[in-house]
């Protein structure tokens, strides 16, 4: 993400200029704005012609500049898209105020968002503007008989490939070689500035001598890092144990999924955490709470009005931040995430227990 421009707006509100360069920082952005935002961009549109000497055609496409009032936001990931709808409260053709549309916002496409930015979502922006330059990591886990790839994205991680050759003995096995190979050719495909090879025993060691034999450019890519299992098992421990923030810091995918099993340890033992509403916000009333975990997805419904918290959002995280406590948050479309969202998508770990 770039920042290229703050400024003040109507009404106390603040202007920030961005352009995301990936599909992160369009992620990014779909968890800030907020129905009443305003958000200004270049953009296409269709406008009827019915000039007298001009016969309609059902409408033309045309450029122009526009601000519109936030209604609602879809991020598209498969599509590589942002979509933001709303009401035309600016432009650069008058008669097209107080219609509706939608602005498709793309990499490296500029926007101007105004709005009453609460502190977590300015963190969420920079945060994003300081991983633009974040190495890209990809998760190869591979064990008898099957291998498969993940991608690490700030959003979750995505499986990029996965593949099956039986090995050993019996009818239809085939050479571990020829697994190796498949795996090998798709890393080579992989956009990666890493790669973290993982899985159970010796066959990862194996694997990385094939791949590295027949894909030298890959060699100094490459990390081996010892795990009980392979598939989505092996991405959690190698995200658990550290291996992507070592190559990739800025990602906070490694911290949520220490932080998830920190918490469900400590509730295990009924030690400093606490997780439901309620709860969290007494502990925070307290100054209880040392790191507040809360659910991307959860903190969006409660600050649109759609969810059934009996707290208000908001106060929740200015509590926790007046007396000295972090906020995380969590990343719905990733594992640690999921495990919140099965707590009520907020929980807490605490400086001390409560009775």
């Amino acid at each position: 993400m770039r920042i290229e421009g703050r400024g003040r707006g109507a009404e106390g509100r603040e202007r920030l200029t961005v352009v995301p360069e990936t599909t992160d920082d369009l992620w990014h952005l779909s968890h800030v704005l907020e129905p009443g935002d305003r958000v200004e961009a270049d953009t296409t549109r269709r406008v009827q012609r019915d000039d007298e000497n001009l016969r309609d055609t059902g409408g033309e496409r045309e450029h122009m500049h526009v601000t519109i009032e936030v209604e609602d936001v879809e991020f598209a990931r498969f599509a590589n898209r942002l979509r933001v709808g709303g009401v035309i409260v600016g432009c650069s053709r008058e008669d097209q105020l107080g219609h509706h549309h939608t602005i498709n916002v793309e990499e490296r496409s500029e926007l101007t968002v105004e709005k009453q930015f609460k502190p977590d979502q300015i963190e969420r922006i920079e945060e994003a503007e300081e991983a633009t330059d974040a190495p890209d990591v990809a998760i190869a886990t591979v064990e008898e008989g099957a291998a498969y790839i993940h991608t690490v994205q700030q959003y979750g991680t995505e499986e990029y490939a996965s593949f099956t050759k039986p090995t050993g003995k019996g009818e239809y096995a085939r050479p571990r070689e020829e697994l190796f190979g498949e795996l090998g050719d798709a890393l080579a495909h992989v956009d990666s500035d890493a790669i973290i090879l993982a899985g159970p025993g010796f066959t990862k060691n194996d694997a990385r001598d094939h791949v590295t034999e027949q894909h030298r450019e890959l060699a100094d890519r490459i990390t081996v890092v010892d795990t009980s299992a392979a598939g989505d098992r092996g991405v959690h421990e190698v995200l658990k144990r550290g291996a992507v923030a070592d190559v990739q810091r800025e990602t906070r995918i490694a911290r949520e999924a220490e932080l998830i099993d920190r918490l469900t340890e400590h509730i295990a033992e009924g030690a400093k955490a606490t997780y439901g509403v309620a709860e969290t916000m007494e502990a925070a009333e307290f100054g209880a709470v040392e790191t507040l975990l809360v659910l991307d997805e959860r903190l969006r419904q409660e600050r649109q009005g759609e969810g059934d918290w009996d707290v208000d959002a908001n106060e929740l995280i200015e509590s926790v931040e007046r007396k000295g406590g972090d906020v995380v948050v969590f990343s719905a479309e990733f594992a640690p995430g999921q495990q919140l969202r099965n707590l009520g998508g907020v929980a807490a770990l605490l400086r001390y227990r409560l009775q």
